[in-house]
């Protein structure tokens, strides 16, 4: 900011003049004074007249009165000289007065001074202004990015919130599915299980049905010892084809009675070709039999 210059007054050439003529009647009125104070110290004294008598005599006053004598004429008094005057300290002197300076008329800056306080007054105020207006914009500013700062923040805590929620929203939806497909598993394996175990008593049933099939085929060819006590068991495992046709038989376990065991074997092989399943998925190509005498 530049510094303003101060206004100058126009100069007033009327008052310059006035003023210079006031001086110089001063200067005159007080070379009077001194000039009648000087002659008044130097006036002369005026002179003094002194008329000198005789004294009376006691015989003019007891003698008759005589002829008065012709006065003679009385010689004129010679002029005493007046006394001199007795020497006074002269008077002080006057202490001289040094004519006032001239009074210059100083121009009239009142007026400047007031515009130039005013002016100034102003620039401050402008100024003040200035730095409020700076100060509450840097506030504002502080106070935007603080908001900023914080609307940043919650945002990432919502993100962070909601990524949470989302996680364990899927984390409950994976455990909901897991969970389904578990019991969609164990209830699928249940259902297996289920249906394994009525396959497997379909098959058992159908597996016991085509063996007691075969064991009643070879029991009408048993021909039983007459001597035959109890009812031993004796189990033999036979060999076969998938038409039923018996290719080995290998007694397991003995009954106990050799004869009845003989018997068992003619049977077997008197008996092929077996019965064959109802389903070919039943087929064994190694079958264990077990016959008893009284079955």
């Amino acid at each position: 900011m530049q510094k303003s210059e101060r206004p100058r007054a126009p100069r007033k050439v009327t008052g310059k003049w006035l003023a210079l003529a006031l001086a110089l009647l001063v200067q005159l009125a007080f070379v009077a004074v001194l000039i009648f104070s000087v002659h008044w110290q130097n006036k002369k004294p005026e002179p003094v007249s002194v008329e000198l008598y005789a004294p009376p005599s006691k015989t003019a006053v007891s003698d008759p009165p005589a002829k008065p004598p012709v006065a003679e004429p009385t010689p004129e008094p010679v002029p005493t000289p007046p006394p001199l005057p007795t020497p006074q300290p002269p008077p002080p002197k006057p202490a001289v007065v040094p004519p006032p300076a001239p009074k210059i008329e100083k121009p009239d800056t009142r007026a400047a001074d007031i515009a130039l306080k005013a002016k100034q007054e102003e620039e401050r105020r402008k100024k003040a202004d200035e730095l409020r207006k700076d100060e509450e914009k840097r506030s504002r500013a502080r106070q935007e990015a603080l908001d900023h700062q914080k609307l940043d923040e919650k945002k990432k805590l919502d993100e962070k919130a909601a990524e949470t929620r989302a996680r364990q929203l899927r984390e409950m939806e994976a455990m909901k599915a897991q969970a389904q497909r578990e019991g969609e598993t164990r209830a699928q394996a249940e259902r297996d299980a289920q249906t394994r175990a009525q396959q497997s008593a379909q098959r058992a049933k159908a597996e016991g049905d085509w063996i007691r099939s075969i064991q009643a085929k070879v029991r009408g060819n048993v021909i039983v010892p007459a001597d035959m006590a109890g009812n031993p068991e004796a189990i033999f495992e036979v060999v076969q084809l998938p038409t039923g046709e018996i290719i080995d038989v290998q007694l397991k376990k003995s009954s106990g009675v050799r004869a009845y065991d003989d018997a068992v074997q003619r049977a077997i092989l008197k008996s092929s070709p077996l019965p064959r399943p109802e389903r070919a998925d039943l087929f064994q190509r190694s079958l264990t039999l077990k016959f008893r005498p009284t079955d």
